[in-house]
């Protein structure tokens, strides 16, 4: 059975996990991180979400997509909830995560050059001689 909003844009937690695509632990995580504000509470303990919820959880998983780390994403939200950013911070954070992808696409070309080298001195044979393991264990 599919999910429904509660009357208006409020969602309960499941709701929100599916309306963004998330596991409702995953919200969790993200209200003990405080990147999520605390719910308010329904008549029957259920927390509820508006849409500013759903956005700003839209937000996080973008961030996360883009490989953003927990403290990298709480230095967003910490210029953003307070209003102290202009576009030029939001830019310098962008361009220092940038630097730290390229340098991870960096070790990564690495580690593939030398997996091939590997890879290539290896006769697929039958024998227990292995010319990976004796270079990897050497």
């Amino acid at each position: 059975m599919a999910s429904r909003a509660i009357e208006g844009s409020e969602f309960t937690r499941g709701q929100l996990a599916t309306a963004t695509g998330c596991n409702p632990e995953t919200i969790r995580y993200y209200e003990n991180m405080n990147l999520m504000p605390a719910p308010r509470r329904a008549e029957n303990g259920y927390r509820i979400y508006n849409d500013e919820s759903r956005k700003r959880l839209s937000f996080i998983l973008r961030l996360k997509a883009l490989g953003f780390s927990i403290e990298e994403t709480q230095n967003v939200f910490a210029r953003l909830d307070n209003d102290s950013y202009e576009c030029g911070d939001i830019h310098r954070v962008t361009l220092e995560h940038l630097a730290v992808v390229q340098g991870k696409l960096k070790d990564l070309r690495k580690m593939e050059k030398r997996l091939k080298e590997l890879s290539n001195m290896c006769g697929q044979g039958q024998l227990p001689d292995c010319p990976i393991i004796d270079v990897l264990y050497a």
